[in-house]
């Protein structure tokens, strides 16, 4: 057998013909089979790395937070008010009220601040205010003493500023 440098042309005979039908019929009945087997199975191709678990929760605050903007905006009729001002029209945004296991405290008044214990001691690097009553307002700039770490979104501690204790979201605050 020597190889030769032109095709052998097969003639397309009805048998051929049939056969051909056959194997595309076959292949395309495999595929599907296979796709219907598959079909409602969730999976994913990335590695679920904790470097990608902490970029897919900040994605996820920055857009609660985004979200939270839009939905005062619009609610405000497109003005843009600060969130203080929101609150004080009665207005308070949608939020998650999960329930957390802490030791809560009552609010105290400004009247009369509590000594600092010995809890982590943060700074408020953005304004934020109460959404639900176990939690509490506070400036950009306020220091936040005696904290405790709930889950990563949120803590407890109190607003040194005002005396009020409560659960604050984590991604308000920095460490100091």
């Amino acid at each position: 057998h020597y190889p030769k440098t032109s095709f052998t042309i097969v003639a397309d005979t009805p048998e051929n013909l049939r056969l051909k039908q056959q194997s595309k019929m076959q292949s395309h009945v495999l595929y599907k089979e296979e796709f219907e087997r598959n079909k409602g199975k969730g999976f994913s191709v990335v590695a679920d790395t904790p470097e990608l678990q902490r970029v897919k929760k900040t994605q996820d605050q920055i857009s609660n937070i985004k979200y939270h903007e839009e939905f005062e905006k619009s609610r405000m009729g497109g003005e843009g008010l600060p969130t203080d001002a929101c609150s004080s029209q009665g207005f308070q945004p949608p939020t998650h009220s999960p329930s957390y296991s802490y030791d809560q405290q009552p609010v105290h008044s400004a009247a009369a601040p509590q000594p600092s214990g010995s809890g982590k001691r943060y700074r408020a690097i953005y304004d934020y205010t109460a959404a639900d009553e176990d939690e509490v307002s506070f400036a950009d700039g306020d220091l936040i003493v005696d904290v405790q770490q709930i889950d990563e979104g949120w803590m407890f501690g109190r607003v040194e500023r005002t005396g009020q204790q409560g659960m604050l979201p984590a991604n308000y605050l920095e460490a100091i």
